[in-house]
């Protein structure tokens, strides 16, 4: 498997992070047009009622600002896991859902829990730690992008802030350390280079010849220039065998028989005088 075919766009890469996109704001929408408030329907911590928060947490926010603030990173992380991991990219959202709400579920205080700020911290935590355990310099430097532009989330995962889950930030960051370390994702082969094989013999590459014994660069190899004189000298033979036609029985040849290499040079030895045709 080489990179072109294993790193490549696929519908998913669009939909399913717009698919996100669409369920929380319609979500959103629906409590303001209705007058309603969802938050029951967040994780509640070690009771039996707060576990079906595990799966509707996600989609559930309490203001704008906490829905404009998921949106974004939720949509560029998705898209990043179902372009560069999309072998195991449904396994780890799935994964990362549950785990994190469970991890939430258990240690968290006794407080409706939601928002998809969990699900985002699995996702960077996996882009990360995976691209580092890899060592895969395009993953590697997917890890490095994740840090540059959301490294700042980290402290959230401490309770610094009142008001935000830091336990559901916990949650899905170490969630995502655990998914990077155990899911395994197919590499692309590297190309490699003639040099790099355990077989090559630096005497028999024809571009090494070209250095002397102190590495200087010489241009015109006396061997090579015998070889393209002796092969100028005696042209390799016409495939057509032209040259050795009867001449009585001269005549354009079958055009069946040409190459379509030979086409125009053949067509042009053999326009009659006077003819403006073009070729």
């Amino acid at each position: 498997m080489t990179e072109d075919t294993h790193y490549r766009y696929t519908n998913a890469v669009v939909l399913v992070p717009f698919a996100f996109l669409l369920g929380i704001w319609l979500v959103y929408y629906t409590e303001l047009r209705l007058g309603i408030n969802l938050n029951n329907w967040g994780i509640y911590p070690r009771t039996f009622k707060g576990l079906r928060g595990i799966a509707t947490a996600p989609g559930i926010h309490g203001s704008l600002e906490h829905l404009y603030n998921n949106s974004i990173p939720l949509v560029i992380l998705t898209a990043a896991l179902f372009y560069f991991y999309r072998d195991i990219a449904w396994k780890t959202l799935i994964l990362g859902i549950v785990l994190s709400g469970l991890i939430t579920w258990w240690i968290g205080r006794p407080s409706y829990h939601i928002g998809a700020s969990g699900l985002i911290y699995v996702l960077a935590s996996f882009i990360f730690f995976k691209g580092i355990f890899t060592r895969y310099y395009r993953l590697v430097a997917l890890s490095l992008g994740v840090v540059f532009v959301y490294g700042s989330m980290l402290w959230y995962i401490f309770p610094v802030v009142d008001g935000i889950s830091w336990e559901g930030h916990l949650g899905g960051f170490v969630t995502g350390l655990v998914l990077a370390l155990f899911l395994k994702t197919p590499l692309p082969k590297l190309s490699t280079y003639p040099w790099e094989s355990e077989e090559y013999q630096e005497d028999a590459d024809p571009f090494m010849k070209h250095f002397d014994a102190d590495g200087n660069f010489i241009e015109n190899i006396p061997g090579a220039q015998d070889a393209a004189s002796d092969q100028a000298q005696f042209p390799p033979s016409d495939p057509m065998n032209l040259s050795a036609q009867d001449p009585a029985k001269s005549g354009p040849p079958d055009p069946r028989q040409i190459r379509s290499s030979d086409k125009v040079q053949i067509r042009y030895h053999y326009k009659k005088k006077g003819d403006s045709s073009s070729d």
